[in-house]
């Protein structure tokens, strides 16, 4: 592993150390999730980028698991929301409750006051429950009846969903989109990875058990704080304005890419650098993110929907407009 420039002011072995933490986090996670590097790659990005991550498959691919995997290798608070159509707002984020003896209303904090939150089927609820995660998933805050409830660092939203053609399903609002750093699919296995993970089992054996945590919150948050500094040359800043100009442009699309979708990808690729042991970003940075940072964010025009699902539309209109802009050398 080579060296790289000081980061933050901290040591170049300092930044070897958070690299290898990087390193022991994608493996812990790969004992579980089976042939799947660039998803677990993609999550771990995410972490470290202080974004929120929504998990989009059909059933039974590891979406859960995939979850559940990153939150046991993290030694923080977990909480997972099993989102269903009947849930409240106050069973995610909490309510106030009268004490008959004390003779006052006592704070009850919900799940959502934890530092790994998995939103198990996001879109299985209602609109009106699924908006109770705006304001803590922007702001690192909940507001109820007046007060701010501030919520513990780190924090990230781990959410899963069925793709919207599913029966019983709520489709997400753009608003709410918007607030996920990254959005990816995993996907079958191959063969192979498939085949082991029968023999893993084979004995009744879960290794998601097994799974132990191998990075604590303090080094999560010393982690985002070296991300922040990995350096992006305006070479690279006038590339990603060009992609999101193009997405606002084409008349393909009826809603272009968010200011709050540039910096997500402009954070997310500064964290995609220093996984891949960088102090700087290259043009593949953005290239490999702008499927899985913009797809959720554009909408494709009616005037030119396909047989394609909703996503894959999104993912083909932006694939075109990689293709036609310039790449910096």
């Amino acid at each position: 592993m080579r060296n790289l420039d000081t980061i933050n002011g901290r040591s170049a072995e300092f930044a070897a150390e958070a690299m290898a933490r990087v390193d022991r986090l994608q493996r812990g996670i790969e004992t579980v999730i089976k042939g799947k590097p660039e998803a677990v790659r993609l999550a771990i990005v995410t972490l470290i980028a202080g974004g929120h991550l929504l998990v989009e498959d059909v059933p039974g691919v590891g979406k859960t698991t995939l979850a559940q995997a990153l939150a046991r290798a993290l030694d923080c608070s977990f909480q997972r929301v099993q989102f269903t159509s009947d849930l409240l707002p106050s069973d995610v984020i909490g309510l106030s409750v009268y004490n008959q003896h004390a003779g006052i209303f006592e704070w009850k904090p919900g799940p959502v006051f934890a530092n790994v939150v998995l939103a198990d089927e996001i879109n299985r609820t209602t609109p009106k429950t699924q908006s109770a995660l705006l304001e803590a998933m922007a702001e690192r805050q909940v507001t109820v009846e007046g007060f701010t409830h501030l919520l513990p660092a780190p924090f990230i939203v781990l959410a899963t969903q069925n793709p919207i053609e599913h029966h019983g399903t709520y489709p997400l609002p753009e608003s709410q989109l918007d607030r996920f750093m990254l959005r990816l699919r995993i996907g079958y296995p191959d063969i192979a990875a498939e085949r082991q993970m029968l023999r893993d089992r084979e004995y009744n054996h879960n290794p998601l058990e097994a799974l132990g945590p191998v990075m604590s919150g303090a080094e999560v948050l010393e982690l985002q704080e070296s991300v922040s500094a990995v350096s992006v040359d305006d070479a690279l800043v006038e590339y990603l304005m060009r992609i999101v100009s193009a997405t606002r442009d084409s008349e393909m699309l009826d809603l272009g890419v968010s200011p709050r979708g540039t910096l997500a990808l402009f954070r997310a690729a500064q964290a995609l650098a220093l996984t891949e042991e960088r102090s700087y970003c290259i043009p593949d940075d953005i290239k490999r993110l702008v499927l899985p940072v913009f797809a959720h964010r554009i909408l494709v025009s009616t005037r030119f929907s396909s047989s394609l699902r909703r996503s894959e539309e999104a993912e083909a209109v932006l694939t075109e407009i990689i293709k036609t802009v310039s790449v910096p050398l």
